[in-house]
Formats: structure tokens, sequence, C-alpha cells
């Protein structure tokens, strides 16, 4: 408990020092997340060079943003950066004008798992796998399964109905599924 207590205390010290413009602090908070909030971003723009810009575009907001911050415990600071970051991902995305959706009204049954062929699959192959995925089919997927946001709010966060989050959400899965056998079925 001793070292949590330590790092909650090193943690706090650091957004304080952030907070006051101290860019070596920022540096090191921005070190200290880097890697994560990159593939955080990969996972919704696929062309590394935007993403990357993304990110630091996400970071800049952070840091303007900071004194907005509510600290809740260790990982709130990494959850809040991670936010900023999707929503830097959204605006890019938007205005990019990549984010097609076709409404589809009906209900869809969920496509079945091939667990064997995804379990023969390495973290990086399903990821590639996700990038492929047309724009919207990959922002929805990963804003379902990675983010665990509900129909109803990300039809809110994307302007689209609850119906076209779940069609959008049952084509990535049946794209990945489809791709997933095809490709293992060479192995």
């Amino acid at each position: 408990m001793a070292t949590r207590t330590i790092h909650t205390t090193q943690e706090l010290e650091l957004i304080d020092a952030c907070k006051q413009g101290n860019r070596i602090a920022q540096r090191k908070l921005y070190d200290d997340h880097v890697d994560y909030m990159m593939i955080t971003c990969l996972r919704y723009v696929r062309n590394r060079e935007d993403a990357k810009e993304v990110m630091l575009d996400g970071f800049c907001n952070g840091f303007k943003n900071l004194d907005k911050f509510e600290y809740r415990g260790g990982g709130s600071l990494k959850a809040w950066l991670k936010k900023i970051m999707i929503n830097q991902c959204l605006m890019f995305l938007r205005k990019s004008n990549v984010l097609q959706y076709a409404e589809e009204p009906e209900q869809h049954n969920e496509p079945a798992v091939a667990t064997d062929a995804i379990s023969r699959l390495s973290i990086k192959e399903l990821m590639e796998t996700i990038q492929q995925l047309p724009d919207g089919y990959r922002t929805v997927f990963n804003l379902y399964v990675m983010e665990q946001l509900t129909h109803k709010e990300i039809s809110k966060l994307l302007s689209i109905s609850e119906n076209t989050s779940k069609s959008q959400l049952h084509r990535a899965k049946k794209m990945l599924q489809q791709h997933i056998l095809q490709n293992t079925k060479t192995i």
C-alpha cells in the first residue's frame, strides 16, 4: 500500500507541476503516456503520421485543459487523456469526411465467433485486421468493444442513430470474421 501512496503522490506532484507550466514535468507526463496514447490513436486513424499528429494535438489539448482534470486515483489521468485522444480522433475523422454510415433499421443477430481461428492470431495480427475495416465500421467497433460504450452513447457521440451503430458493429464483426476465417484456412 505504501508504494501505491508514493506513486499517487508523485502523480499528483507531476500534475501540479504541469498545471504550473513546468516543461520538464510536461515532458515526463508525455513520456509516461505517449505509447499508450499512440496505440489508442492508431485504433481509430489508420495512417501513422495522421495518428501521431492527432495524438500531439490531444496532448496539447490535455495540457491546456489540465486545470479541468479531476484526480480520482491511480489511472484517472490515463483515462482522462485517453478520452481526449479518442475525441481528437473522432474530430479528425469527421473533418477528413471518412466516416460513412449506412442506415439499416433492422436488428441483426451477432455473427458466430470462430474462437479457434481467433485464438491462432497474435494481438498484432488481430489489430492489423481491425485496421483494415472501413472507417465507420472500425470507429463503431472500437467504441463498442474497446471503450465499452453503449449504442446509445455511440449514437450521441457520432450523431448517428442507435440502429446505425448496431448495424455498423454487426457489419464490422461479420467482416472481421470473414477475414479471419479466410486467413486462417491457409495456416
